[in-house]
C-alpha cells in the first residue's frame, strides 16, 4: 500500500448540526468511541469505504496520537482500530460567568476563517470577557490539518530572504494559501468552495502566523492585544468596551517565546536570553514589545499596538463621529503644510499622536519628496506619494552587539538625502532633538512627534534637561499640536493647538484653538500672529487671501465628508489634482459634484 502522504486519500464530507465540516477521519473516531475496539475491515464495510482509503486515514490519526491500529500475532486475522489514551491536547479557556450579560457581538473574517465575537459583562468580574468562538473542528480533521502541515511545509520551501522581505512574504502566503486549499480539495472532494479555504486559512494561521491569535489581530475594534504569560488569558483594548479579558490562553511560554522569534525573524529582529527585550512590526505595521522571562517576573511576553488597516485620513478627524478636531483646525493645518512649516504634535501614551500625524501627512504635495523616520514602520501614506517617499527605520545590534542603526544615524542620513519633507516617529534624546532642529533651520519641513500632555509641557521639554534646545533653535517650530486621551469615555481629541512665538530672551506661545470638554467644542483663542506673518514673508499672501484659502479649503474637506472620501488612496488623489489645478477642485465643490468627478 502506498504512504498516504505521497498520494492523497479521497474521503466523504458530512455537514454537522453546526455547519461545520466533518469529515471521514471524524467519522471513524466517532464510529471507534461508540464500539470501543472495531475491526479494521468493520469499520471500513461499516462507513461503506474502500478498506485501503480507511487503512490510510486511521494511519494518519495514529501518527498524531489519536487512534491506534493493533496488529495481531495471527498474519491472518485483521488489525482492530482502538482509541488512544490521550486523544488531543486541549487548549484552557476562561470559563464565562453565570451572571453574563451580552454586551455585543459580531463577526470576524481573515483569510477565509470566520470567527464569532461575543462581549459579555458580569458583576462577578473586574473585566468584561471577549469571547472568541473558532469553527469547531473534529479530532480527526485536526489530525488531518496536521498531517497537511508536516506535508505542506517539505512542498513550500522557505528561504531565509522569504520570511525578511515583506513583498516576498506576502507571495508566500499567497502560494502557500492555495497549495493548502488544492491539497484539501484533493482529500476532500465533496468539500464545499468556502469549508476549503476556511480550512487552508486554519492551516495559515498555524504554520505561518500566530495560530488563533491571528483572529484577535483581525479585529478592526482592537487598538492593543497584550499577552502577560502563559498563566493568563490574553487581554485586548477595544475602542469602545476598553479593557477586556478573552476566552483565549497561550498552551506554554515556549509558545509565546515561538511567536515572538518568529515575528522578531521577519523583521531581521533578535529575542533571546541575553537580548531578552524586543521591538518590532508584524507585516500589517502593528507594533510589538516583546520580553522574556525573568526580565517580566511572571513569564514572557507579547505587546502588539494594532493599528487600522485603513489609516485615518484628515477626513476622520473631521467627521462628526469621531470629532477629533475641526475643520477649521484641519484647514490650518492643511495650509501649514502646503506651504511648508514645520509641525510638533504631542500627547501621552495612545493618545492618537500617530495617527493624526499620519492624517495630516496625506496633504502633502506629490511633487516633494518625503523621507521618514521610525522604530517601527507606522506611517502609511497615500499611493500618489509613494513614488518619492523612503521610509527609514531603526536596527537594533546583533548579539556581538554590532551593527546597530539609531534614530539620529537615520536623521544626519536622511539629511543627504535631499529631502524636501522630514517625518520624525517620536523624539526622545537631546541629540535626536539637535539633528531635527538642525533640518528645520537649513530649510526642510520637519513633522514629528514628542510625549507631552500640554503645550506648555512641550515648551519645557524642548528647553530644559535632558534636551535642552537653546531657544534661538526652537523658534524654528512653527506649530505644536497636542492630542488628548479621555481614558474614562474612550475618545481622543486635539486638546491645544499653538503657534510658538520668539521675543527676545523668551520663547512664547500663541494659542489659537483649545477643545472644551464640557460641550466638547473647538473654540477659537486668538488669531495667528507668527503664521501670517510667515506666508507674507515668504508667499506675500495678504490677510485677506489668507482667509479666502482658509475658507476654500473648509470647504473642499466638507465636500470630502459629505461624498465619504476618506480612503488614504482616495484623499491623496483630490490632493494631487487639487495641487495641480485647483480650480477643478473648487468647481466640484461648488457644484457639488459627485467624488468621481475628481476621483478616477
Amino acid at each position: 500500500m502506498r504512504d498516504s502522504q505521497e498520494e492523497p486519500v479521497k474521503e466523504a464530507v458530512v455537514a454537522s448540526e453546526e455547519g461545520f465540516s466533518e469529515t471521514l477521519a471524524d467519522i471513524i473516531i466517532s464510529t471507534v468511541k461508540r464500539e470501543k475496539r472495531i475491526k479494521l475491515s468493520k469499520l471500513a464495510k461499516t462507513l461503506r469505504e474502500d478498506v485501503k482509503n480507511v487503512e490510510a486515514q486511521v494511519k494518519t490519526l495514529q501518527a498524531h496520537g489519536v487512534v491506534e491500529l493493533q496488529y495481531p500475532s495471527n498474519i491472518f486475522a485483521g488489525p482492530t482500530v482502538v482509541l488512544a489514551d490521550q486523544t488531543s491536547e486541549k487548549r484552557q479557556e476562561t470559563e464565562l460567568p453565570e451572571d453574563k450579560k451580552l454586551l455585543e457581538g459580531y463577526d470576524v473574517t481573515n483569510d477565509s476563517v470566520t470567527a464569532k465575537i461575543n462581549i459579555w459583562s458580569s458583576p462577578s468580574r473586574d473585566l468584561p470577557v471577549y469571547e472568541l468562538t473558532m469553527p469547531h473542528l473534529g479530532i480527526g480533521t485536526q489530525a488531518m490539518i496536521n498531517a497537511l502541515a508536516s506535508r505542506l511545509a517539505q512542498e513550500v520551501p522557505i528561504e531565509i530572504e522569504d520570511i525578511t522581505d515583506p513583498r516576498k512574504i506576502i507571495e508566500l502566503k499567497q502560494k502557500f494559501f492555495r497549495q493548502a486549499e488544492d491539497d484539501i480539495k484533493n482529500r476532500l472532494p465533496k468539500i464545499g468552495e468556502d469549508r476549503a479555504k476556511m480550512l487552508a486559512g486554519i492551516l495559515l494561521h498555524c504554520m505561518y502566523g500566530l495560530g488563533e491569535t491571528e483572529m484577535i489581530l483581525a479585529d478592526n475594534w482592537l487598538e492593543e492585544i497584550a499577552i502577560n504569560s502563559s498563566k493568563e488569558p490574553i487581554l485586548v483594548y477595544h475602542k469602545k468596551h476598553g479593557w477586556l479579558e478573552t476566552t483565549k490562553y497561550l498552551r506554554s511560554e515556549e509558545e509565546i517565546y515561538n511567536f515572538a522569534a518568529q515575528i522578531g525573524r521577519k523583521v531581521g529582529r533578535d529575542i533571546t536570553s541575553l537580548h531578552p527585550i524586543m521591538d518590532a512590526h508584524l507585516l500589517t505595521g502593528d507594533r510589538v514589545a516583546a520580553t522574556l522571562f525573568p526580565i517580566s517576573t511572571f513569564g514572557n511576553t507579547i505587546t502588539i499596538r494594532r493599528f487600522a488597516r485603513n489609516p485615518w485620513t484628515i477626513i476622520h478627524l473631521i467627521d462628526p463621529e469621531v470629532n477629533c478636531l475641526s475643520k477649521e483646525m484641519a484647514a490650518f493645518l492643511w495650509m501649514a503644510i502646503q506651504y511648508e512649516l514645520n509641525i510638533l504634535v504631542a500627547g501621552g501614551t495612545a493618545a492618537g499622536k500617530t495617527s493624526v500625524l499620519n492624517a495630516v501627512c496625506s496633504v502633502i504635495p506629490a511633487t516633494q519628496r518625503i523621507i521618514s523616520i521610525e522604530d517601527t514602520r507606522e506611517l502609511t501614506l497615500p499611493q500618489a506619494l509613494q513614488k518619492n517617499w523612503v521610509p527609514l527605520t531603526t536596527r537594533n545590534p546583533n548579539p556581538e552587539g554590532m551593527g546597530a542603526i539609531s534614530m539620529l544615524d537615520l536623521m544626519v542620513a536622511s539629511l543627504r538625502m535631499r529631502p524636501d519633507r522630514l517625518i520624525v516617529g517620536e523624539v526622545r534624546r537631546r541629540q535626536q532633538a539637535e539633528a531635527m532642529f538642525e533640518a528645520m533651520h537649513t530649510g526642510h519641513s520637519v513633522y514629528c512627534t514628542m510625549h507631552a500632555d500640554t503645550v506648555a509641557q512641550v515648551q519645557r521639554r524642548l528647553v530644559e534637561p535632558p534636551i535642552r534646545i537653546p531657544q534661538s533653535e526652537v523658534e524654528a517650530l512653527h506649530l505644536i499640536l497636542v492630542q488628548y486621551r479621555d481614558r474614562r469615555k474612550g475618545i481622543r481629541r486635539t486638546l491645544e493647538l499653538a503657534e510658538v512665538l520668539s521675543s527676545g530672551e523668551t520663547l512664547d506661545v500663541n494659542y489659537l484653538y483649545r477643545w472644551r470638554p464640557r460641550t466638547d467644542t473647538f473654540e477659537k483663542a486668538n488669531d495667528s500672529i507668527r503664521i501670517v506673518e510667515e506666508l507674507n514673508l515668504h508667499t506675500g499672501m495678504t490677510v485677506s487671501e489668507i482667509k479666502k484659502d482658509l475658507k476654500e479649503k473648509q470647504a473642499i474637506l466638507q465636500w470630502m465628508l459629505d461624498n465619504s472620501i476618506k480612503d488614504v488612496d482616495k484623499v491623496g488623489q483630490v490632493m494631487r489634482s487639487y495641487y495641480k489645478n485647483p480650480d477643478v477642485v473648487l468647481d466640484a465643490v461648488r457644484n457639488k459634484k459627485k467624488a468621481g468627478s475628481i476621483i478616477k
